[in-house]
């Protein structure tokens, strides 16, 4: 599964790169058919923003997430992603 973590207007530091890494890893281990996650951070004014399209097997999900802290947007964004992720596999387990 490959993982790209992007910044605009935003330097991606190490710290936040783990961050999202961290968050993202339960989400890795429950979607087997994940392919590609691509994590997009944006900073507008003092808003802080995180954006994520999830390939997986039949479907392309998408998250976002706003807050004050980009932390906290990361946080909100993986546990709507854990949802989706979650919907979208119980949903094509009874196919």
């Amino acid at each position: 599964m490959q993982l790209t973590i992007s910044g605009h207007h935003v330097d991606v530091t190490p710290a936040i790169r783990q961050h999202v890494e961290d968050k993202l890893e339960p989400i890795k281990r429950r979607g087997d058919q994940i392919t590609r996650i691509e994590v997009t951070l944006i900073v507008e004014r003092h808003l802080h923003k995180a954006e994520a399209n999830l390939h997986v097997a039949g479907a392309d999900l998408f998250a976002s997430s706003e807050s004050d802290d980009m932390y906290a947007a990361i946080d909100s964004l993986a546990d709507k992603l854990d949802r989706q992720v979650i919907k979208h596999k119980e949903k094509h387990r009874g196919h």
